[in-house]
């Protein structure tokens, strides 16, 4: 092989790999979509779901991690099985119900399958949780698990297990935590029991819209899951817990646009009252105002102006800005 012959070929073999290596490190954009449009799209591969596949077994095995493990199974040509969907609003659990999410300028239908409410407290969206979970594709392509039931997922996105899917902060504080025994395997070992179990079936728009590693641009996901316990945070830290500033009592603390009217923003500054060090606006900050010698008042006894600690429905001192 003569030299210039031999130098062509090395040439030649150069650009195609660099031109290989530089198709292969491309990324491809992927438009951002409109989310109205693409919630229409969800939600009707969503209810597809619900109407074609049903409910194969729900396992019952008080004190077992495998307890309310649930199998979805499309139901088979010429089948009779209940769909999911019979399930909607049902008198009895398993049920499916529906949460309509005002979101992306859009309103949101979200189906969630509540197999068992639970017997304990309710989180709040910003609270911690200890629970598990496995996160499917509408295809049954399973693209994340956790079956530690003392795994801590943080509902405000805080920390290293913090929580960025919508969904989840929509669907947790509808369910309960169970009870849990030290002693049950004579081992040390926590045995949990009567836990809040469920299934939400997430658009894109509640989950990760323009997808991940593992989960394509504007996929619908199914979260199955146990609701085990969880932990108060006081995210101002004013010395009340953020779900006991959830002003209207619905389990959920907003931080809405600016001119949204807020039911959690007590001096309608703008500021929801979870995340205001001074809820009354009155220039005193809450933890002073509740701060007696040194100690936090507890919530219950926080007093109104007067100095009443009891009587219920009453405006305490915190939020009273003309109390001092």
């Amino acid at each position: 092989m003569n030299k210039f012959k031999y130098y062509f070929i090395l040439i030649i073999t150069c650009l195609s790999l660099f031109s290989c290596s530089k198709d292969d490190n491309s990324i491809e954009e992927v438009p951002l979509r409109d989310f109205g449009e693409q919630f229409a799209k969800d939600n009707d591969s969503i209810e597809k779901y619900l109407n074609n596949y049903y409910i194969e077994e729900i396992t019952d095995a008080p004190g077992k991690l495998e307890d309310q493990d649930i199998k979805m199974t499309k139901i088979p040509e010429g089948g009779n099985q209940a769909p999911l969907m019979s399930y909607l609003n049902s008198p009895t659990f398993p049920k499916l119900l529906t949460r309509t999410i005002k979101l992306h300028e859009i309103t949101y239908k979200l189906y969630y399958l509540v197999l068992r409410e639970g017997v304990g407290e309710k989180p709040c969206d910003v609270d911690g949780i200890f629970a598990t979970y496995k996160g499917t594709l509408l295809n049954e392509t399973v693209f994340g698990q956790s079956f530690d039931p003392q795994g801590l997922w943080n509902l405000d996105g805080t920390g290293a297990n913090g929580v960025f899917v919508e969904g989840w902060r929509q669907v947790f504080p509808q369910f309960r935590t169970g009870t849990y025994d030290e002693s049950g395997n004579n081992d040390g070992t926590l045995v949990y029991n009567d836990f809040g179990a469920g299934v939400m079936f997430l658009p894109s728009g509640l989950g990760y819209y323009t997808g991940n590693s593992s989960i394509p641009a504007y996929t619908p996901i199914i979260f199955s899951f146990k609701l085990y316990e969880l932990r108060r945070y006081d995210q101002d830290n004013d010395g009340i817990p953020s779900y006991l500033e959830d002003i209207n009592g619905d389990g959920y603390v907003r931080t809405l646009p600016g001119g949204d009217p807020n039911p959690d923003d007590s001096d309608k500054d703008g500021v929801p009252d979870y995340l205001d060090i001074d809820d009354d606006g009155d220039g005193f900050t809450t933890r002073s105002e509740i701060t007696v010698n040194g100690v936090v008042t507890p919530f219950a006894t926080i007093p109104d102006c007067s100095g009443d600690t009891t009587t219920s429905g009453r405006k305490r001192k915190h939020l009273d800005p003309s109390c001092h």
